[in-house]
């Protein structure tokens, strides 16, 4: 049977996060059997762990995020994880000091480097049982096709397809090994097009992306010099090496993948769990997932609805989908005036303040569409079944998030839950009205 590995001494790296913009430094260290692959955030009270599995995955937006909750995650693991995976490393202690690991160049070339450096030692136990399937695993969602059968070696087909003068359609097919992965897959970089760059900042995401660190497509031009004629498709098997490594055992499969990215590799390695155990996923109790969608500015925000300082409580929103959902972001600092007389000796956040948030983040919901805003008003009829749950203290980042229950041409329903780190704080649902703005 083959055995457990580690690395034989601790590595050092340092460098920039390619999301967060944050200087981090990390140490592989060796582990004991059994261990797995353990993140530290040596950064946070208590130095908590996280460990890299499927059921800690807290976030697929441009990269897989695990995490106990959004304070305590570590950004953009694919990269380190799809290295430590295919060199056969199982138990592995990465002490961080912040909350993503470097870029480096946006490959896992670097990373392939470190492991090199560190060495790869076997540890006495015999490697767990890895999961095995019998039959065919079909994940579909939309136009994303990714499938798995059973097989004596871990090999992926991989197909990517974009609308675009530079990059249509490409397509690899190859034998996962250490050789092939270090001389074909892990210098194949991350990329992007430059019309998202924009949309990224919004999010809080690419705040350490430079043409040093990732692919950027124009419309006319590629802005970076290619490692390979078909460097995109490379990297998508790189992310989804490393993706579907968070199932914790030795991948004995033919993978099929047609227009794969995080979200979708990490929901085809959850559908592959429940196959091969006959058990559901567990997921991660504490963990809150912040949704993709469009972004509302502090700009759009004012522009949408009449709340101003120091009775406005939104930082920004995101429209997940037009007039049904959305989620509302609100930094609660400590100079905010509600906290010197709410109170001054144990500051909380008055709970009405809270539901008043969730309002606001309804009203940009609602009013948010071009041919509402600046002609309508959103007035709540009723507020019921409010429930506190949690205290809101300073510090915190509260998520607002909103859901259309009921909707007719000027009245509905609308449900509200407010989290912090994960854990629900406040629920509530209104009724409203809109109303024609006063000329």
């Amino acid at each position: 049977m083959e055995k457990q590995k580690t690395i034989l001494k601790e590595v050092p790296y340092s460098g920039i996060g390619l999301h967060t913009g944050n200087n981090v430094t990390i140490k592989l260290k060796p582990a004991q059997e059994n261990t797995g692959i353990v993140f530290i955030r040596t950064d946070l009270p208590g130095s908590p762990q996280v460990k890299a599995d499927i059921s800690n995955v807290i976030s697929t937006i441009r990269g897989t995020t695990v995490g106990l909750d959004e304070k305590t995650s570590i950004h953009t693991i694919e990269h380190l994880l799809a290295t430590l995976a295919v060199y056969g490393i199982d138990n592995l202690i990465i002490e961080m000091n912040s909350n993503e690991p470097p870029i480096g160049d946006g490959s896992a070339k670097h990373f392939v480097e470190l492991v090199k450096k560190a060495g790869i030692t076997e540890l006495s136990a015999e490697k767990k049982q890895g999961l095995t399937i019998s039959s065919p695993i079909v994940y579909k969602n939309g136009d994303v096709l990714i499938t798995a059968t059973p097989s004596d070696r871990f090999h992926i087909d991989c197909t990517i397809m974009y609308n675009h003068p530079l990059l249509k359609n490409q397509f690899l097919s190859i034998d996962i090994t250490p050789e092939t992965f270090e001389k074909e897959i892990a210098s194949a970089r991350t990329y992007c097009f430059d019309h998202e760059i924009e949309a990224l900042k919004s999010k809080g995401l690419a705040k350490g992306g430079t043409l040093e660190n990732a692919i950027v497509i124009g419309a006319k031009k590629i802005h970076t010099q290619l490692r390979y004629e078909d460097e995109f498709i490379r990297h998508k098997i790189l992310d989804l090496i490393g993706d579907t490594s968070l199932l914790g055992s030795s991948l004995k499969m033919d993978i099929t993948a047609i227009k794969c990215g995080h979200k979708n590799n990490t929901e085809f390695a959850k559908k592959i769990y429940a196959e091969a155990t006959g058990q559901k996923l567990t997921q991660n109790k504490s963990s809150w997932q912040i949704p993709e969608g469009r972004i509302v500015d502090i700009n759009e925000i004012k522009a949408t609805i009449p709340h101003r300082y120091p009775f406005l409580f939104l930082d920004k929103v995101i429209i997940v989908e037009e007039l049904k959902k959305a989620v509302g972001i609100k930094s609660v600092s400590a100079d905010e005036p509600f906290f010197q007389g709410h109170f001054p000796e144990r500051p909380i956040m008055p709970g009405v303040l809270i539901v008043e948030a969730l309002a606001q983040t309804s009203c940009v919901l609602l009013l948010s569409k071009s041919d509402l805003k600046n002609k309508k008003l959103a007035y709540f009829m009723s507020i019921n079944n409010v429930k506190f749950r949690k205290p809101v203290l300073p510090g915190d980042t509260l998520y607002l998030e909103i859901e259309v229950l009921k909707a007719k041409q000027s009245t509905g329903m609308i449900k509200g839950c407010a989290y912090i780190e994960g854990k629900l704080a406040t629920e509530a649902e209104f009724t409203f009205v809109l109303v024609d703005k006063p000329s």
